[in-house]
């Protein structure tokens, strides 16, 4: 059921949740609990993200919405020709490893709206670190999937398969060279993540190992305030972060779906068939442009012009699949957290390591398990994302916020690579086409268009409603029930009246809690 309360904390993991809300107990607003609940995220999940991963935030701060980006860039030394010969870019190791910007997303946003010292909101997630916690179902079911690809891989083993083995649910996990790590952030205001012994520490390593990431990509590394992008559809106003960011596929999807009838009156085929169509089409674009904002071939604001989402529209055809294209990607590896306090301050906030625990690289001494966000950069040197030095990959992590005349509605966001803008998509249109309360849009049985074209449902998807979308030439691909995790995991906090309405994914461990 929803949770309903002042202050609210949504996150996927209970333990982060309460350490969110411990915050605000303690005089901390919704700025402080995200940041706490981040930061034990990287703690109790650390299959889904990490402190070598990276972070963006939608803030509204009870004045203004803004967008923080803490996505770092490929080591400078990188290039076109050290990656000649393949086929694509490499998903593990240090040659898939960008400058961590998650920490510094941390830092960035405690200095612009927390109430407590970093010390204190990271307190949870080291005494979890130092002292050990249960691990979680679904978290050991994803910890164990990822032995077979990373075991090889430096420090994986040693810091993440203890007694040779992923852990199993109940189980006890102790990281303390994480939790020291953690500390020395706390302790310096991040800089020692950047600038200082950890740093040092991550440097040396790639030296060791052949990685190009050096000393001074780390010290270069700023999170950066960006404004959001935005599309109305139907009397919500959507916000998404600008790219290397896939934000744009959620909004070039609903300016295509506003030019059909979605409501309660349409036939539900009619409205998954529409839905997933608009996917497909925004999709095809945000692969072909978005990259690093410096380097993209058309201003972003050109896929969201009225008239280019009309012709979009009419191209649609409303009975009948159609192929657009798309990029392969990694499997997703992310978290997604929502707060908001009493006085109208609404965080939305993802991180991630990319697939799974990333690279699979965890530096000696330190904890750190390291991103494989190099894997979104493509080979084709005629592309806008094609790989290079010092440059942003195309991105998956989407943080989204809603509004409504103005003020903050929801704080919302979907786990899982490519499955993030769908889910988002479909509850999206399930608050606002079908007036659903936000738990029964998060409960909803869902699509995945998937990147060989397949179309999965979920195990719970009406069974007539499969066969109309397979009658119309959609590939369906009827999932089973324990394959539920491949259709993401969202969390929700939205406003209602004078206070607010949590909602957390069933298919994770999560847990909205509030006060």
């Amino acid at each position: 059921m929803p949770v309903l309360a002042d202050h609210v904390v949504a996150t996927s993991q209970p333990l982060a949740a309460q350490a969110g809300l411990a915050m605000m107990a303690r005089g901390g607003n919704a700025v402080d609990a995200a940041i706490a609940a981040a930061a034990v995220l990287t703690v109790v999940e650390p299959v889904m993200n990490g402190l070598g991963g990276d972070t963006q935030v939608a803030l509204w701060d009870g004045a203004a919405l803004r967008g923080l980006v803490g996505c770092g860039r490929s080591p400078r030394a990188w290039s076109a020709e050290r990656f000649a010969g393949r086929a694509r870019m490499p998903a593990e190791g240090w040659e898939s490893v960008t400058v961590p910007g998650g920490v510094s997303a941390w830092v960035e946003l405690a200095r612009h709206g927390a109430a407590l010292p970093l010390r204190v909101l990271m307190a949870p997630a080291i005494r979890y670190a130092r002292e050990g916690y249960a691990v979680s179902p679904n978290v050991a079911r994803l910890w164990a999937s990822q032995v077979a690809r990373l075991r090889g891989q430096p420090g994986f083993a040693e810091a993440f398969l203890p007694g040779g083995r992923a852990p199993l649910p109940g189980e006890r996990v102790r990281l303390p060279e994480l939790g020291a790590t953690l500390a020395r952030i706390a302790d310096s205001d991040g800089e020692d993540f950047y600038r200082g012994e950890t740093a040092g520490r991550l440097a040396a390593h790639a030296r060791e190992q052949g990685g190009a990431m050096t000393a001074e990509d780390l010290a270069a590394h700023r999170a950066q305030w960006v404004e959001p992008l935005h599309m109305d559809y139907r009397d919500v106003r959507v916000h998404e972060l600008p790219p290397a960011s896939q934000g744009m596929a959620v909004l070039i999807a609903l300016g295509i779906l506003r030019h059909f009838e979605m409501g309660p009156a349409t036939a539900p085929d009619q409205r998954a068939h529409l839905q997933i169509e608009a996917m497909k089409m925004a999709f095809a674009d945000v692969y072909a442009h978005v990259a690093d904002p410096a380097c993209m071939d058309c201003p972003a604001g050109w896929l969201l012009e009225p008239g280019y989402l009309a012709r979009r529209a009419r191209e649609l055809s409303p009975g009948r699949a159609a192929g657009y294209g798309a990029r392969p990607l990694p499997g997703g590896g992310t978290v997604y957290l929502a707060a908001a306090d009493r006085d109208g301050r609404m965080v939305s906030l993802i991180q991630s390591n990319f697939q799974g625990f990333g690279s699979g690289v965890v530096v000696p001494g330190t904890g750190v398990s390291l991103n494989n966000r190099g894997a979104g950069f493509v080979l084709d040197p005629r592309h806008p994302n094609a790989v290079a030095g010092g440059k942003k990959p195309f991105h998956t992590i989407i943080p989204a916020m809603l509004s409504r005349a103005g003020r903050p509605l929801a704080a919302l966001g979907v786990v899982g690579a490519n499955m993030q803008p769908q889910g988002q998509l479909q509850i999206i249109c399930a608050l606002a086409d079908l007036g659903l309360n936000p738990q029964a849009a998060l409960d909803m049985p869902r699509w995945r268009i998937d990147d060989s074209g397949q179309l999965r449902l979920e195990a719970a998807f009406d069974p007539a409603v499969a066969q109309a979308l397979a009658d119309r030439g959609h590939p369906v691909q009827r999932r089973a029930a324990h394959e539920h995790l491949d259709f993401g995991g969202a969390q929700l906090v939205m406003r209602t009246g004078a206070g607010y309405l949590g909602a957390s994914e069933p298919r994770r461990d999560g847990l909205a809690a509030g006060f």
